[in-house]
This record gives C-alpha cells, structure tokens and sequence, in this order.
C-alpha cells in the first residue's frame, strides 16, 4: 500500500498541534477522503467480524475454541489495538491494515460467543439501535461547526471510568449498576463517535499519522471501536433475560 505524507506544516518546538487544536480545516475534498477511507475499512473489518461471528455460531470446533480461550483472545486483541494505536507511526501502512483486519477477525470469534448467549430479537434490536445512533453521531461529528476536540480529555476519562465500574461490578453483581454502566456507555461512545468522526475528517489522523493510509487505518479503528462498544452496551440493555 503507497503512502501519500502528510507532514505537519504547524509544528512548533513543543509537541506538534493538529489542525483541530489550531482552528483549521483542510480542503473539502481532502477531507470528503479521509472520511471514505477511514468508513471504508471500518465497515471491511465489521464484515470480517460478522463473518466470523456467524461461522463461531455455526461450528462446534470454532464456539469450543473461542469459549476455551476467550481470555486468551480478549489479551491478545488489547495487544493488538495498543499497538497498532501506539506503534502507528513506526510501522507501515499495509501491516497496520493487516493488524486490523486480525483484530476484527479475533473479536468476530469473541463476539460469536457473546451474541449467541441472547435472544435473537435483542441482537438485532441492538444492532440496529446501535447502527441509528453511530450514524446519527458521525453526521453530526461530520457537519457541525462546533469544535469537539475538548471533549477527548473528558470522553477518555468517561472510558477509564466505565472499566472502573465493569471490574467493580464483576465483584458486586449488580444489575443496577450494570444497567447504569451500559446507559453511560452509550452515551461515551456515541459522543466518541461524533469526536473522531471530526478528527478524522480535520486531518488530525493524517497528521498524527504523516500519512494519508495510516490515517486511514487508525480512524477506522477507531470508528470501529466505536460502533462495537454502542452494540454491546445497546445488547446488554436490550438482552435482559438471555437465552
């Protein structure tokens, strides 16, 4: 995959600022193809997901191994996301993609197991809720002309404490406060959504990245990110009973 670079023209001696931070934007259709590229392979790496899922509920082979290793899986996925978010700048485009799709294929194995455990209507219920909102929010992150780049420190906060809340709530096993967690949840990622949806289309993934393809990758992780966390709280309180 070639590379198209985007040096920052606004560093400074101090840590380089985006475009966001500096009040500007770039050309319409410049910024019209971050946002196709970065949709594009978010919506490859949820047809991967699905595609998985479904075989994980359709094999006995498939739904023993994911269930026998389901720890093992959610380590390696937390690995493979910190290091393509960290890691982003020093390796290349195509291994980046190639990071994705791996992930997007071993949370597929995760999530087979997860949407099997609630009834049909629930699933689809979520997923449905859960695609109005991811696109109602990345509409408005698309066209508003309110700046939300001061809603990352909040919103990264607002995650930190919900997986506060999830490991309490393991010990305590309550369905109020797991109600509560997944309400918020929405919520965090919902507005995340909108967040990263203009970051993206601003060019300060590119930016971040020096390149249009690794801007690419990274946004798509992130808006896939995204839409799986709006799922999963939205099935959490749709799926009360389980089948």
């Amino acid at each position: 995959m070639s590379e198209q670079r985007f040096p920052n023209p606004y560093a400074q001696t101090g840590r380089p600022l985006s475009p966001s931070e500096l009040g500007v934007k770039p050309d319409a259709r410049l910024s019209s193809a971050f946002l196709t590229q970065a949709f594009l392979w978010m919506f490859v790496g949820l047809l991967v997901s699905a595609g998985v899922a479904f075989f994980v509920q359709s094999n006995e082979r498939l739904t023993s191994f994911a269930a026998d290793n389901f720890m093992l899986l959610l380590i390696a996925q937390l690995v493979i996301v910190f290091g393509i978010s960290f890691g982003i700048t020093r390796m290349n485009a195509t291994l980046a993609l190639g990071l994705f799709f791996v992930y997007a294929a071993s949370l597929g194995l995760t999530l087979g197991l997860i949407v099997g455990a609630y009834p049909q209507a629930s699933v689809v219920s979520a997923f449905l809720s859960a695609s109005a909102m991811f696109g109602a929010a990345s509409v408005y992150g698309a066209v508003t002309k309110r700046s939300l780049a001061g809603l990352g420190g909040i919103l990264f906060m607002g995650v930190i404490g919900l997986l506060v809340a999830s490991v309490i709530n393991i010990f305590l096993g309550s369905s109020a406060l797991s109600w509560l967690i997944s309400v918020v949840g929405v919520v965090i990622f919902t507005a995340l959504t909108a967040y990263d949806v203009q970051r993206i289309q601003n060019g300060d993934l590119a930016i971040r990245t020096g390149s249009m393809e690794k801007a690419a990758v990274i946004g798509a992780l992130h808006l896939y990110l995204d839409f799986i966390n709006i799922f999963l709280f939205m099935l959490r309180l749709f799926g009360g009973s389980r089948n």
